[in-house]
């Protein structure tokens, strides 16, 4: 596909989005949609996209991008219906925002400092641009809670408030768990909360992200439980029907077998 055709198709995704939202002939459903309706589908989509990649499925990653494209594509829809801003600008913002924190490439930057460290500066830069003054300014709210997390803990190792070792993390793992076990109803959802955020403290202070830590988990549990289930169904019983002992069983049966494949 030529450069110019790659800008056709753009062109005509831009005008097939003005005709679904046009207020006489476009579609009822899309006319009706507004910022706050379309956010959840946004994520859908990236969450979609970033499952593509894992499943290193290149077709599925085309079709998923063009349904991330699509939300970013409604969203400046609706933003030059209200005089706002439109797709133009969003590229122009991200363009400029890219020349911006690659001097070294776009102009006469510096060429010695370490990739990594001229990011974060320029970040900060940016932040203090916008009026931000906190080092967890602009920790996006929307964010996954695990991820939130996790962003929030870096940005305030940045400024020295980090456990030195993984050892300090550990120690408070077992002090909120102590927490958790004795606070009362009214509390447990707060200490909770401290349990899981002093988690990905100490999984984060291990060199491990949590968010990768926890899926792999949950496509762990996915497979053993689903393991189970068939190792039932193999012996004519409903899983379902099992009582938590014989249910033990599967699982501990499962369990081994892995570790049989593995050896």
């Amino acid at each position: 596909m030529t450069a110019a055709s790659r800008h056709d198709q753009i062109d005509r995704l831009l005008s097939i989005m003005a005709t679904l939202r046009d207020p006489v002939n476009g579609c009822e459903w899309d006319r009706a949609q507004d910022f706050a309706s379309i956010a959840p589908y946004t994520i859908e989509e990236a969450y979609e996209v970033a499952d593509a990649i894992e499943r290193a499925d290149l077709p599925a990653l085309r079709e998923e991008l063009g349904d991330l494209l699509l939300q970013v594509v409604f969203h400046a829809r609706m933003a030059e219906e209200q005089d706002a801003f439109a797709f133009a600008d969003v590229a122009a913002a991200i363009s400029d925002k890219l020349e911006a924190r690659h001097p070294h490439i776009f102009g006469e930057g510096d060429t010695e400092t370490g990739q990594t460290e001229r990011w974060e500066k320029l970040k900060a830069q940016e932040r203090a641009a916008k009026g931000e003054t906190s080092a967890v300014d602009g920790v996006a709210g929307a964010l996954p809670a695990l991820m939130r997390a996790e962003k929030l803990q870096k940005r305030a190792a940045r400024v020295g408030f980090d456990w030195p070792d993984p050892s300090g993390a550990e120690d408070k793992v077992r002090e909120e768990l102590v927490e958790l076990a004795e606070a009362s109803d009214a509390e447990k959802l707060e200490e909770a909360g401290d349990l899981l955020f002093a988690a990905v403290n100490l999984v984060r202070l291990n060199g491990i992200a949590p968010e990768d830590a926890l899926r792999a988990a949950n496509a762990k549990f996915e497979r053993r439980f689903r393991g189970m289930e068939a190792l039932a169904s193999q012996r004519d019983e409903v899983f379902a029907d099992l009582d938590l002992d014989a249910q033990e069983a599967l699982w501990q049966a499962v369990k081994a077998s892995e570790r049989a494949k593995t050896a």
